[in-house]
């Protein structure tokens, strides 16, 4: 008859293999045996197997109710966590030696799904050391959320530990986002090969001919556009006026993404050339763009006015357009996301924008949404790795 004592001592002597074949006897001889189950949990521990030791301590803690047997699988749950933080803090450690892992970096939590919040929040709480209820907060059912920024060498630790927990999330630099070429399209010369005019960061204008295929995804935003108001209330005191930004318009943007050329095409329905190039407006799917040099604008000269509405009607069917010749990835959960990153302030003053929306003063909303189409970007070069 095998004895909890022989399993205890085989371990204690690091014979791990005569531990196994005796766990597996007792399992035989006394299946109900609540020990069984810590010892197979003690054994995954000794064997450099933390993840499945926590998973059988954490069972027992739901299914069993012997005292001794709960207090010592908490007791192993507590060394577990205490070595994985002694791991993860060698780990950030000894990344700082190297420069490139000191840059500035931003980990971003991907929306979870309602199955799988709960173990999330038990999951990012163990990891961060924070309390279940701020985790709860911070998770969201869509889009994305700035969860922490730091040293990118850091995040990295923080965000593969995650990810081996199943929890979606990814890493970037906002250095490599700045690497990425912004090109701001003015109009689509033609669609069949598809050619866009456009300028570049230094404001040159020029055009640039790529293949539908190159389009690795799509990232569409709406910029609020905001104005202030007198804002009058007989409830305040002295009934005095105030004044009050509102939201008078929002501004669409949509970014194409072409990896193999490090670039972004940003098509921005405040600064599109409706009246140039492709019109949309026809049916064709492929429509010759004008040869007349004369419709070729400088960049001195002003885009025609055109009333909002029509414009509205025109950003449709551009992206319309896109939908008929493109089948790929389309995010659109810019507000979400850049409702979790507008606190920081000094993060997205540093940021160029390269949006184009007339304004009168500078908005955070800017600076966000090339933050959201840079991450975005990266993700999708990481998947392609």
């Amino acid at each position: 008859m095998t004895d909890i004592h022989q399993i205890a001592a085989a371990l204690e002597a690091q014979e791990y293999k005569q531990a196994a074949q005796l766990i597996k006897q007792l399992q035989k001889e006394s299946p109900d045996n609540p020990w069984v189950q810590y010892y197979i949990g003690r054994y995954y521990e000794l064997t450099n197997h933390p993840d499945k030791a926590e998973t059988t301590y954490k069972q027992i803690l739901r299914d069993i109710t012997n005292p001794k047997i709960v207090s010592i699988a908490r007791q192993g749950i507590q060394r577990i966590e205490t070595a994985a933080q002694s791991r993860r803090k060698q780990a950030i450690e000894t990344a700082k030696n190297d420069p490139s892992n000191l840059e500035q970096g931003l980990l971003i939590l991907e929306a979870v799904s309602p199955e799988d919040k709960p173990a999330a929040i038990q999951n990012i709480s163990r990891i961060f050391k924070t309390d279940l209820y701020t985790t709860r907060m911070q998770i969201q059912s869509r889009g994305w959320r700035l969860y922490k920024t730091g040293p990118i060498g850091e995040l990295e630790i923080y965000g593969e530990e995650l990810v081996k927990a199943g929890i979606p999330v990814f890493w970037g630099t906002l250095a490599d986002i700045e690497k990425i070429q912004i090109f701001q399209v003015q109009h689509f010369q033609s669609l069949s090969p598809p050619a866009v005019v456009c300028k570049d960061t230094l404001d040159r204008l020029g055009a640039i001919e790529f293949n539908w295929s190159e389009v690795s995804q799509i990232v569409e935003g709406a910029l609020p556009i905001f104005i202030d108001v007198m804002d009058y209330s007989p409830n305040r005191r002295n009934e005095e006026f105030r004044h009050r930004e509102i939201t008078q318009d929002y501004a669409q943007i949509c970014d194409l993404h072409i990896p193999s050329r490090n670039c972004i095409l940003r098509i921005c329905d405040q600064n599109y050339e409706f009246q140039q190039g492709v019109d949309f407006t026809k049916t064709s799917a492929d429509i010759p763009a004008s040869t007349n040099p004369k419709n070729q604008k400088s960049r001195s000269q002003k885009p025609q006015q055109i009333p909002q509405s029509t414009t509205r009607i025109n950003w449709n069917h551009l992206l319309e357009m896109l939908d008929r010749q493109l089948d790929v990835t389309v995010w659109s959960e810019f507000t979400p996301f850049a409702e979790t990153v507008l606190d920081y302030t000094n993060m997205l003053s540093n940021i160029d924008a390269r949006v184009e929306v007339d304004r009168k003063s500078e908005s955070p909303w800017d600076p966000a949404f090339q933050l959201y189409s840079g991450l975005a970007f990266l993700r999708n070069q990481k998947n392609r790795e």
